[in-house]
C-alpha cells in the first residue's frame, strides 16, 4: 500500500460510505474507502460505518473474509477504529434485532428502545445533544452543547459507565458513544451532523497510534 493512510473507510456494502468519504475530504484528511481486507492491513485509522440490519452487517464481515483483519487491527496492531450506527452495534456483543453474535469489541448487547411516552416514535430520528461523561479524544469536555444527527431504533447498553462516553436522551438517557480503549462507537451520524461531525472526525483522525 506503500504509506500510510491517514484513515481507511471498510466498504461492507451496508451504507452511504461516500458521504462519510466527503466530510474527511472537507476537512482535509486523507481517506480511502476499501473493500478489500487485506488492503486494510497497514491502515492508521479505521472507520467501520454502516445502516441496516444487524445480521446483514455481521454476514458482510464474515462472508467478505473481515473477520481475521479486523480482530488483528483492533487487538495486535491496536489501531483507532470508530463503528458509526450500526457500525457501532457490531463492535457489541449482539442485538435484539438479530441472531448473529457481535464482534464483541465493547461489552456491551444492543436492545431497541422501550419507552414509556407514547408521544415519542421510533425510531428516533433528528438532532440531539450528546454530552461527555468522560474525558476522551471525540468528545470535548466542559465544551459548549454538542449536537449530532441520530436515525435509529437500537442502542447499546454497556455493562459498565466505564465505556460509556456520550450519552443522550431519548425517553431516557442512553449510550451514543462508547469506548474500549483503542475502539470507539458512536450511535449518531457525524458525517450528516454538519460542524459537529466534522470536528469530531478531525479529533478521530488525530488520535495518536
Amino acid at each position: 500500500m506503500g504509506d500510510l493512510l491517514k484513515v481507511l473507510i471498510v466498504d461492507l456494502g451496508v451504507g452511504n460510505i461516500n458521504s462519510v468519504r466527503r466530510v474527511f475530504e472537507h476537512i482535509e484528511v486523507d481517506a480511502e474507502i476499501v473493500k478489500i481486507p487485506e488492503k486494510a492491513l497497514n491502515c492508521d485509522k479505521l472507520i467501520l460505518p454502516g445502516v441496516g440490519a444487524f445480521d446483514s452487517g455481521m454476514e458482510a464481515i464474515e462472508s467478505g473474509g473481515w473477520s481475521d483483519v479486523l480482530n488483528h487491527l483492533a487487538f495486535d496492531r491496536r489501531v483507532p477504529i470508530l463503528g458509526i450506527c450500526l457500525g457501532m452495534h457490531l463492535l457489541c456483543r449482539g442485538s435484539e434485532e438479530g441472531k448473529r453474535k457481535g464482534l464483541g469489541w465493547i461489552p456491551a448487547d444492543v436492545v431497541t428502545f422501550k419507552l414509556q411516552d407514547m408521544n415519542l416514535k421510533v425510531p428516533h430520528m433528528g438532532w440531539c445533544v450528546v454530552a461527555p461523561t468522560q474525558a476522551n479524544p471525540l468528545l470535548p469536555m466542559g465544551t459548549d452543547e454538542q449536537r449530532f444527527y441520530h436515525t435509529h431504533r437500537y442502542h447499546a447498553v454497556c455493562d459498565s459507565g466505564a465505556n460509556v462516553v456520550g450519552i443522550s436522551e431519548y425517553g431516557y438517557p442512553f449510550a451514543s458513544a462508547v469506548r474500549n480503549e483503542n475502539v470507539y462507537g458512536v450511535q449518531f451520524h457525524p458525517e450528516k451532523s454538519h460542524r459537529y461531525g466534522m470536528k469530531l472526525l478531525r479529533r478521530f483522525s488525530d488520535i495518536e497510534c
